[in-house]
């Protein structure tokens, strides 16, 4: 390739960039020697072989990264941020299996270690509760009386969708009799026969409510959650994300991130539908790095806990049984909204131009969803327009679905870690292999002609794309073991999923996503070429050494460290939003 034919310059430069090779994901040019940057703006003034840059922009030097890689920064097109900084960061407990507790023996460990060592009374937070891959029961307030008998502790389930809670927690949040109120729309309260709580809720309304005030007293500084979950996800290449459970009181939160000057991560809000004020508009201090994007909606739940809209049965097997989990397909009765419903919320926002954005894990939930979406779009004039209107996870979902979703030009957004850490359970222990083996069919997304993106959907699994894209190619689990090879991606199918696609599907296909003259200079920076490496050992060979948001090398330590040093009691209110929600 001719790099000098390649050039595109636009305006002066202050820096220019030099790797051993840069990954452009344009549309143009795929690969660059040099990239020249205007530092007081963030963008891209140049781009091409590095004689030409030097030329177009002369007396400028030249910082050369030697054998490493740039290419565009990560993007994970579904996360919750906050909520995940919150429930996993220090001093909460993220007690998942692939972060250090593969079993349930190991998850009572440490129940009994944190009980020993905490401050008489001083509140707990755990989350990661797997109930299939630790083997852990569905845990109920009698249960977690034996480990903490007097302190208040929640467990979040690994799902998301679940928490569980002592009697310590049921006497804190207040509720007359020990008796939950009234189950949320899209959510419900475990409950015991007599109408008392039995330490369990269910899907985000219930379990943000049940958890709201112990979990102020667990997580004295949300801000620094958040800030330190946003490091993680920078360590991890990621430059721009989502979060896709927000409500107002997040909003000083995330302000106060992005206008921080070391700020690592833009982030795109996805508002609650379940919020009286979803479709409102949100004034942004800072519209480049944070910005409302669409409304948010929880169609069927999780594959974990058993309530997924599925036309497929569970297998009746040991890790089914253990996880409690029915055998029988959960069908339309696992739905959190009614068809009604749905079209009732669509109806409503469609107009304010708002995309939408549906979690969906099941096949018969996808098929509600599509028929919503079909309805809505045809009602609004919509048919055929630049909506982006999305579907999100879609593990159980066929073929002829994602058909069908492109062709009402509806994106798809994968989660991967469903298949990389559950692979090995879906395929013959979970389900028939002719499911399981196939389940998050990315060849079938890609070959639909929808656009297609990949996300970790927050604390449901460590932010890494890399290792996400890894797995998507090779079609194997971190085991080794091979599942559904007619699923396999390519390679620069995985990448797109993290870089133009996700920006497009975000509404900033024009600024990000790509390397270009005139987009935003957000980079990751590789230790390897990723596509001449060993693609099964991708993730042991390429490292990520480092990111660029607008051009500036992002200080991950200096971000948090001034995150810290703000009063937490600014931000108490990101405890009451999980109290805030109206049905």
């Amino acid at each position: 390739m001719d790099l000098t034919d390649n050039l595109r310059i636009v305006m002066a430069s202050d820096l220019i960039i030099t790797a051993s090779t840069i990954i452009t994901m344009d549309e143009g040019p795929d690969r660059a020697e040099a990239i020249a940057i205007d530092s007081s703006t963030g963008l891209i003034t140049a781009i091409g072989s590095l004689s030409d840059v030097k030329a177009a922009v002369p007396g400028v030097a030249v910082t050369d990264l030697g054998d490493s890689v740039l290419m565009p920064g990560f993007i994970d097109a579904h996360s919750h941020p906050l909520l995940s900084g919150m429930l996993t960061q220090d001093p909460a407990y993220w007690m998942a299996p692939y972060v250090g507790y593969p079993t349930y023996a190991d998850v009572q460990k440490l129940f009994t270690k944190v009980n020993s060592e905490l401050p008489e009374g001083q509140a707990a937070l755990f989350a990661g509760l797997d109930r299939l891959l630790q083997g852990a029961p569905e845990l109920t307030n009698t249960e977690l009386d034996d480990f903490f008998p007097s302190r208040p502790v929640i467990v979040i389930d690994n799902s998301g969708h679940e928490a569980y809670f002592n009697s310590a927690v049921i006497t804190a949040n207040g509720w007359t009799d020990n008796k939950p109120p009234a189950d949320p729309v899209g959510a419900r309260f475990g409950r015991n026969d007599d109408g008392t709580s039995n330490g369990r809720a269910y899907e985000t309304a219930a379990v943000l409510e049940a958890i709201g005030k112990v979990m102020g007293a667990a997580v004295p500084h949300p801000l620094q959650s958040l800030a330190k979950w946003l490091q993680m996800m920078s360590s991890n290449g990621v430059t721009m994300t989502t979060e896709h459970t927000y409500q107002d009181t997040m909003f000083a939160a995330y302000a106060a991130c992005a206008t921080a000057d070391a700020a690592p991560v833009r982030i795109a809000l996805y508002h609650m539908s379940i919020d009286d004020t979803c479709g409102e508009k949100v004034t942004s201090p800072k519209p480049e790095m944070l910005w409302k994007q669409g409304i948010k909606l929880w169609a069927d739940g999780s594959p974990w806990v058993g309530t997924i809209a599925s036309s497929f049965p569970y297998l009746d097997t040991p890790v089914v049984r253990q996880a409690e989990i029915p055998s029988g397909p959960g069908g339309e009765g696992m739905m959190n909204y009614t068809r009604a419903e749905l079209d009732a919320v669509l109806a409503k926002h469609a107009p304010e131009g708002w995309q939408f954005a549906f979690h969906v894990n099941g096949d018969v939930g996808l098929d509600i969803v599509l028929d919503a979406y079909e309805h809505a779009l045809a009602t609004n004039n919509l048919v055929g327009t630049d909506h982006r209107w999305r579907v999100e996870h879609v593990g159980g979902c066929r073929g002829d679905q994602f058909d069908r979703a492109a062709s009402l030009g509806v994106t798809i957004s994968l989660l991967p870690a469903q298949f990389i850490y559950w692979g090995d359970l879906l395929d013959g222990q979970m389900f028939p292999t002719e499911i399981g083996s196939i389940w998050m069919r990315g060849a079938d997304a890609f070959a639909s002609g929808a656009l297609v993106t990949f996300h970790n959907d927050g604390m449901v699994s460590p932010p890494i794309p890399l290792l996400n894209i890894q797995c998507m190619v090779t079609r194997r689990t971190p085991s080794g073991t091979l599942h559904g090879p007619s699923q396999q991606v390519s390679l620069d199918d995985a990448f797109r999923a993290h870089t133009i696609n996700a920006a497009r599907q975000l509404g900033r296909d024009q600024d990000l996503g790509s390397l270009a003259v005139g987009k935003r200079a957000d980079l990751v920076q590789l230790s390897a070429d990723p596509f001449t490496v060993d693609v099964d050992k991708l993730t042991d060979q390429v490292k990520v050494l480092g990111t660029w948001v607008n051009g500036a090398k992002v200080d991950t330590d200096a971000f948090v460290t001034h995150i810290q040093a703000i009063d937490p009691t600014e931000h108490q209110g990101l405890h009451e939003a999980a109290l805030s929600h109206k049905c």
